[in-house]
């Protein structure tokens, strides 16, 4: 493969919702580019993209592929986008690379979840969008109603710029507005005739060039005094908007293509490497610090490392594109953060399964390599004197779906953690935790068939059988009033006994509270509690009654009892203690006997201190289109949630409420029930507030069971 320069490369990623043709499109943006001499199909098992045994069982997209094509003496990189919106992590990660989007749509259906979905992840990036828009060969498919879609939903920049004469069974004949000919394809697709338009399209023809030429010239002010002064533009007028309205996103082209019988994506491909920008046409890169990268081959070398992958044979292998210089094969380059030494010990350019080594690669462009020691995603490496720049990361959305998962043969256990950690390096959305609180090996994704993906790979490739439970919930226990205890310790068994005595006064910790007055305060800890709140003690004791070398051991028993609350099990928060009395033994007293002294006399008081059960409350913003918001609201309201209120948001409403984390278990699963898939949320932890007197109860129940049974 030759060295292609930074104008001469294209990077555009397929998105769209799941059964569009993404992958059938880029398995023939290859054949049309000569980088597959045979055209796979999905359903045949045999595609480029979709090469990975679970894509293969499931017969689609699990996992972004990297691919390219070589046309019209340009590189085109593509990326392979999986549909559903449980993979959206490989789409966000896709989209920070590439400079242009191919929406793909399904005639048959218009605008569906996927569509919606990517969208919102285009306009997030400011990516540029072409639609493409496919099986335009079928019984049911329906290109106007499409469009009317497109534009009702992503507005009227949509702009057709090809329409087909005869979709529908035997669709075989579409029109080009920009070049006013009609591309004519033989029954098994393949090479077109081109020819000029018939008499009995002239006329629509005209009508929807002048729509498109108005459409473009509005995307550029110099055009537009162009289109006033000829009443019309010249293709390479045309084409100047085209590049300057997708780059602006001021416009979104409109193509037609069947990509199963190969249909359109030649000129689909022409499209893109006369239209769409190059890396150098669009926003420069930031780093962290906020300065900006320009996209330039005469600059030291600068690459960001996007993906990871585990290959059959090969091991990890990392994808990156080269943001500034050029990187060769044998290169030594420098991690930004870390200043760890990295070599690329080869370079490649993948088409999916299939790999070619290359000997250098420019800004501009995307390539691979494997076997490096250190490098992530989300890393940036440096050559020459660009060693201190780091890339903005890409941020993955935040989990949506949690389980608790344990091996069912116990054996398993710690391999089990080792595996999870390596599929989180392949999938940043996959996070893993073994929670000491809950004792439970934690588990979150971006919903139910994502993690049944993860279950997969666990039983079927690395041999490792699973149960996924339904994951406690990290409850905290605090008091509401003032209390007193005090607890004597005392054991004799021959020989040194054990002796302690503590005299506590407990009270809930609040913000700026005032110091008790009662007892004299002569010295004071504070902990700030890893897992939220304060625990204060002071000691207040006089004339000796307890040796002040016996307070560690104290403060000892009472964090134990804060790591064990005395309702539940669970971490207890925000209290203070005071230490005001207490007997010693000149013989029998140690801190094992402070330490116990402590701990029950904690519990007694903590009892008689109008204990209660804290719950974590999330913030849930539910996108959801408006004729399904009674029905989320509803829901939402049968798990307890306070709506705090609502904003419109394009065609949608975003419902603002406080959740408890108890009642969003499957959430996701009963949210996509409810709205046909149309809805999408996201949580954030808020607080933590007290739970209601009838579940406090039935938590208490369960717990005093669960000691009965152990």
């Amino acid at each position: 493969m030759k060295v292609y320069q930074t104008s001469e490369i294209r990077n555009i990623a397929l998105v769209g919702g799941a059964k569009t043709g993404k992958t059938t499109l880029a398995e023939s943006m290859l054949f049309e580019g000569g980088v597959i001499n045979r055209r796979g199909s999905v359903d045949e098992k045999n595609s480029v993209s979709d090469y990975r045994e679970i894509e293969l069982e499931r017969q689609n997209s699990v996992s972004s592929t990297v691919l390219y094509s070589e046309y019209n003496g340009k590189k085109v990189n593509i990326i392979d986008t999986p549909g559903f919106d449980d993979f959206v992590g490989e789409v966000v990660s896709a989209l920070r690379v590439v400079d242009t989007a191919i929406m793909v749509v399904n005639a048959q259906n218009g605008v569906e979840v996927g569509t919606e979905i990517s969208w919102r992840s285009t306009t997030k990036n400011n990516t540029p969008v072409i639609f493409a828009i496919n099986h335009l060969e079928h019984e049911n498919s329906n290109f106007d109603e499409t469009v009317r879609q497109l534009k009702a939903q992503f507005g009227g920049s949509c702009t057709v710029c090809q329409y087909p004469v005869n979709a529908g069974l035997g669709f075989d004949s579409f029109v080009d507005l920009i070049q006013m000919k009609l591309y004519k394809f033989p029954a098994d697709g393949g090479k077109p005739e081109i020819t000029d338009i018939p008499d009995s399209e002239k006329d629509k023809a005209e009508e929807m060039q002048a729509a498109m030429i108005e459409d473009l010239a509005a995307a550029d002010e110099e055009l537009m005094e162009k289109f006033f002064d000829a009443g019309t533009l010249t293709e390479e007028e045309m084409q100047q908007g085209l590049k300057v309205g997708l780059v602006t996103r001021g416009m979104f082209p409109i193509l037609c293509i069947n990509a199963k019988q190969n249909m359109g994506v030649a000129r689909l491909l022409e499209f893109i490497t006369n239209n769409a920008p190059a890396p150098n046409e669009v926003d420069t890169a930031k780093t962290k610090d906020g300065k900006e990268v320009k996209c330039d081959a005469s600059g030291d070398a600068s690459l960001f490392v996007f993906k990871t992958s585990i290959e059959p044979h090969l091991g990890e292998m990392s994808y990156f594109k080269v943001y500034s210089g050029e990187v060769t094969e044998s290169m030594d380059m420098v991690n930004g953060e870390t200043a760890s030494k990295e070599r690329l010990s080869q370079l490649m350019a993948t088409a999916g399964k299939n790999r070619e080594k290359i000997a250098k690669l420019v800004a501009g462009d995307i390539g691979s390599t494997i076997k490096l020691k250190s490098t992530k995603t989300n890393t940036t490496l440096n050559g020459g004197k660009n060693s201190g720049i780091v890339f903005e990361n890409i941020v993955f959305p935040d989990p949506k779906f949690r389980v608790a998962v344990k091996a069912v043969n116990t054996g398993d256990d710690e391999k089990l953690g080792g595996i999870l950690n390596e599929i989180h390096k392949v999938d940043q959305t996959v996070l893993v935790e073994y929670s000491r609180e809950l004792k439970q090996l934690i588990v979150q994704g971006q919903g139910e068939l994502h993690l049944n993906i993860v279950k997969w790979q666990l039983e079927n490739q690395e041999k490792i059988p699973v149960e996924y439970l339904a994951p406690k919930i990290p409850y905290r226990e605090t008091i509401t009033k003032d209390a007193r205890s005090m607890y004597r310790h005392k054991k004799q068994s021959g020989g040194s006994g054990q002796f302690g005595e503590v005299h506590m006064l407990i009270q809930p910790y609040t913000e700026n509270m005032v110091d008790q007055t009662e007892f004299p305060i002569r010295g004071r800890e504070e902990v700030q509690l890893t897992w939220g709140g304060k625990l204060i003690m002071h000691t207040c004791i006089v004339g000796g009654a307890i040796d002040a070398r016996f307070m560690p051991a104290i403060m000892k028993g009472l964090m134990e009892k804060m790591e064990e609350g005395p309702l539940t099990g669970s971490y207890a928060r925000d209290i203070v203690v005071s230490i005001y009395d207490g007997k010693m033994h000149p013989v029998d007293s140690n801190e094992i006997s402070f330490k116990l002294a402590a701990r029950h006399a904690f519990r007694d008081a903590f009892k008689n201190a109008g204990p209660k059960i804290l719950e974590p409350i999330y913030d849930v913003e539910v996108l959801v289109p408006e004729e399904k918001m009674g029905d989320v609201m509803t829901d939402l309201q049968g798990r307890r949630a306070i709506i705090m209120g609502m904003d419109a948001e394009g065609n949608y409403q975003k419902i603002k409420a406080k959740v408890p984390l108890a009642e969003m278990n499957r959430y996701s699963t009963a949210l996509s029930s409810i709205t046909s898939g149309r809805a999408m949320y996201g949580m954030k932890y808020a607080e933590y507030a007290q739970v209601p007197g009838d579940i406090q109860d039935k938590l208490l129940k369960e717990y005093e069971e669960s000691l009965e049974e152990e």
